[in-house]
């Protein structure tokens, strides 16, 4: 929308202000657009021309904002709050543009383009001016959808935005990079359990992200298994804890079955068993449910456990007795097995045969004593009638057989 304001001949400029659309036939200041939605924290370009008679001077041009009276009247870029943000892109002919950064809700007025000339009373004011708005982001969405369904989110803002932008969307602080579109609105089919988060939007090239709103995804029980605790065995009067687990939105609730029961046993996240059995769980909600596999509880009797636990002392007893029964046994017949060895290498060792048809005895250290009446008639040994008597014998390594027949000896009578 093109805004064209034309001015009069030269009157008092407080008569011009008060007095809308006046205008003449050089006179003038034309703004492009008569309001502007801009978001927050983006920047604003006001664009706008101005005119004036041929022969005229322009000595000062500036912007201002909800001009009451002359007087007042304030260049922005002499304004503490705009000094660093405003910048003046026109020049001193045609072009008073500006651009406006960093806008908030403080920047919403009405924003004037005023010039002066080297002529006595030539000084104008573009009025009405450009009526500035500033918007923040705002995503709508339903607070929950059923896994399946479709849902449809909106970015929104309090008015139309000027500018033509690119809306971008996020789900958990990550941007969801196929998103991208001129539409303000995100389009989610066949809803999935992993589509639940926290949404936000925002404009291609800003930095403003709305804040984010929780879409929560709900589903049927799925996912559900039933585990055991327990420590030790379990005995006649114990319990056995059982948890039931499950994946669902909302929550499930919980009914114990065992097996064989039609009616439930027992409800809640845990059951503690009493007795021995097959038991499951099952988890349902709004949306549906599921059971889980079933477990198996054993509950042992007192008196069994009594009776096992003699078993195996008993048991180990009578373990412990055979090995060292065996052990003893192993034992004495190595001991024998020596003895009978040791008596091997005796009987081997005592002779030694050098002639098949000679057997000498091997002797060492052998002094034999032979007393007979002394016969000097007997020049020789008499060997069939003598009986040699052995006295001191000291054989090494092997007792000696006094029956041992000689073939040769040497005597020493004394």
């Amino acid at each position: 929308m093109v805004m064209s304001v034309r001015m009069a001949p030269p009157l008092p400029l407080m008569f011009l202000i008060l007095i809308h659309g006046v205008s003449g036939a050089d006179w003038g200041v034309n703004y492009r657009h008569s309001h502007i939605c801009a978001l927050k924290e983006s920047s604003v370009i006001m664009s706008c021309t101005y005119t004036y008679p041929t022969g005229y001077k322009i000595e000062k041009v500036f912007w201002t904002k909800n001009p009451v009276k002359v007087e007042m009247l304030r260049d922005l870029s002499e304004d503490p709050e705009y000094s660093q943000r405003l910048q003046y892109l026109g020049d001193e002919q045609q072009n008073c543009t500006i651009r406006l950064s960093h806008v908030t809700k403080k920047d919403e007025h009405e924003y004037y383009f005023r010039f002066t000339t080297n002529v006595t009373d030539g000084n104008w004011t573009g009025y009405p001016g450009v009526n500035l708005t500033v918007t923040d982001l705002q995503v709508e969405s339903p607070e929950r959808v059923t896994e399946g369904d479709s849902v449809r989110l909106t970015c929104k803002s309090s008015c139309a935005l000027t500018d033509r932008a690119t809306f971008i969307w996020y789900r958990n602080s990550q941007p969801l990079t196929e998103r991208r579109d001129r539409n303000n609105q995100l389009l989610l089919q066949s809803v999935r359990r992993e589509d639940a988060g926290r949404y936000s939007c925002a404009l291609q090239e800003h930095t403003y992200i709305s804040p984010a709103v929780q879409l929560s995804v709900t589903y049927p029980p799925k996912s559900v298994s039933v585990s055991i605790s327990s420590s030790g065995e379990t005995v006649e009067g114990d319990s056995v804890t059982l948890s039931c687990s499950s994946d669902s939105n909302p929550p499930a609730e919980i009914s114990w079955f065992k097996e064989d029961q039609s009616s439930s046993v027992g409800s809640g996240q845990s059951f503690s068993a009493l007795q021995s059995g097959r038991f499951y769980c099952e988890a349902h909600n709004q949306h549906g449910s599921q059971r889980s596999d079933a477990v198996t509880v054993i509950v042992k009797g007192r008196l069994v456990i009594l009776y096992i636990s003699i078993g195996v002392v008993c048991g180990a007893a009578v373990i412990i007795t055979v090995l060292l029964i065996w052990r003893s046994r192993v034992k004495k017949r190595k001991d024998n097995l020596e003895t009978q060895m040791d008596h091997s290498r005796l009987e081997d060792g005592r002779y030694k045969v050098s002639d098949a048809d000679t057997t000498e005895c091997l002797y060492e250290n052998v002094i034999m004593n032979y007393s007979r009446p002394h016969d000097d008639r007997l020049n020789d040994y008499d060997v069939e009638s003598t009986e040699p008597v052995y006295d001191n014998i000291m054989v090494s390594d092997f007792t000696l057989d006094i029956k041992c027949v000689l073939n040769k000896y040497m005597v020493h009578s004394s």
